[in-house]
């Protein structure tokens, strides 16, 4: 997919010159890589609306300044803390011989027909929704496709288990390789009925004679009382 962005060269600098940018529906900007960085601004909503769209995260984008075209990616931007307003944003040019070092989404495919879900009634649990990975511009994917469909109850997927797209690699951080993608487990719920039934089962084989007696022991028999009477007179 190619996405382009317009964006149009600035001079003004400083946080009052950004406020009265931004007030006129421009999102102040930088273009930085091979070569001086650029200040740039951008209109507001095209921007707004793009954002929202994963593609625009994780892709080569065409930037078109002041009409002339070069290669991008979207670095970081920043939000309003409560409007829903781009306050900035950063692109880096790419060279297409240079490899980039991006994060892609993982996109989870047959997850209902995998033994552990479809036979033994687990959940798929993702641990991880994005991968770290290293590769030309031409060979960028928009997202890595994780296939669940041998996922059986209780087993786990790895990193090292992906089928990567050609040209595309891993960036190693420590045991990368062995980090865990997904895994099948079964659903809380039914552990705890499982707990529970166990529990009534282990309480209903106990032997009759290990229940406590409610009934109190009986006293001991009190001593005759003694007589009140007086003896007789003389």
């Amino acid at each position: 997919m190619k996405i382009e962005v317009s964006a149009t060269s600035r001079k003004a600098q400083g946080t009052g010159a950004s406020r009265r940018l931004r007030k006129t529906g421009r999102v102040p900007g930088i273009v930085y890589g091979d070569g001086e960085p650029a200040l740039i601004d951008i209109d507001h909503n095209n921007l707004f609306h793009a954002l929202r769209k994963e593609a625009f995260h994780a892709s080569v984008l065409t930037l078109d300044l002041d009409g002339s075209k070069q290669q991008v990616l979207l670095r970081d931007f920043q939000m309003h803390p409560f409007r829903q307003q781009v306050q900035h944003i950063d692109f880096q040019r790419v060279s297409p011989d240079k490899k980039i070092h991006m994060k892609v989404p993982l996109h989870f495919i047959n997850a209902d027909i995998s033994p552990g879900v479809k036979q033994s009634g687990g959940i798929i649990s993702h641990v991880m929704n994005d991968l770290d990975i290293a590769c030309l511009p031409a060979d960028l994917p928009e997202f890595i496709e994780v296939d669940l469909s041998g996922m059986a109850m209780g087993h786990s997927l790895h990193v090292s288990d992906l089928k990567l797209p050609k040209g595309v690699a891993v960036v190693a951080h420590g045991h990368t390789a062995d980090a865990v993608v997904a895994t099948v487990q079964i659903p809380r719920g039914a552990v705890e009925a499982e707990a529970e039934a166990a529990a009534a089962a282990a309480a209903a084989a106990a032997p009759a004679g290990e229940a406590k007696s409610a009934a109190k022991p009986a006293g001991e028999a009190k001593p005759a009382a003694k007589s009140a009477a007086k003896p007789a007179a003389k």
